[in-house]
């Protein structure tokens, strides 16, 4: 097997590549407006890293989010259309899950990712590999007093640390490809099933179209 990861949901633009034991080479970059420019990049980078060749690819993996519907449509997009020509499966995976599995914590936690707008995409868990609630979107402070006062991991949960009391610094801020390869490879080695590629937006893009157009007709 040899994996390629991609996640675009939070401001990392990341790329992974894993043997199905071990990540071979990752990059990325830390910008939440040039998930575009920087994706392919990052994957023609892992596969120089690793001497390997696109056409050698067996899966791909992309991070469904929850994130901004801009950035995160980005790896999916990429990751689709990568398989189509490739010929290969494409899976998904939660980007928060991600997280959490980079974590390897065994004792309950939040992660909390920004969700602009005052809130965060957040969920809870039970260890690393274990999601109990979520993911849902909500102002930090909107948050259950008992999910508030885990150890909590993410950029939303430094953004907000008036509401998120027992924030972990050392614990990840953003989503890391090779998390999500890892936690992938895992899976798929035990029999069990990933998501679909397809987007957890959880509610509608911050961009709209503009309406009251004003009607233009030739004289």
């Amino acid at each position: 097997m040899l994996l390629l990861a991609l996640d675009t949901a939070t401001p990392a633009v990341t790329a992974a590549l894993h043997d199905g034991r071990h990540v071979l080479a990752t990059a990325g970059e830390t910008d939440a407006r040039r998930h575009g420019e920087l994706l392919m990049p990052a994957v023609d980078r892992v596969l120089a890293e690793a001497g390997r060749g696109i056409g050698e690819v067996t899966a791909l993996v992309a991070g469904t989010g929850p994130g901004p519907y801009t950035g995160l449509r980005v790896g999916l997009a990429t990751a689709a259309a990568l398989g189509a020509a490739l010929g290969i499966p494409v899976h998904g995976l939660g980007t928060l899950d991600a997280i959490a599995y980079e974590t390897g914590l065994t004792e309950p936690f939040t992660v909390a990712t920004d969700a602009r707008r005052k809130e965060v995409y957040w969920a809870r868990y039970a260890d690393a590999r274990t999601r109990l609630d979520g993911p849902a979107v909500a102002k930090a402070a909107d948050l259950p007093d008992d999910v508030l006062a885990l150890p909590a991991a993410g950029a939303g949960a430094r953004l907000y640390r008036d509401a998120f009391r027992a924030v972990r610094d050392d614990l990840p801020e953003h989503a890391s490809a090779a998390a999500l390869a890892a936690l992938a490879a895992e899976r798929l080695a035990a029999g069990l099933p990933l998501d679909a590629p397809q987007p957890q937006y959880l509610r509608r893009p911050d961009a709209k179209v503009p309406a009251g157009y004003k009607a233009v007709t030739r004289a």
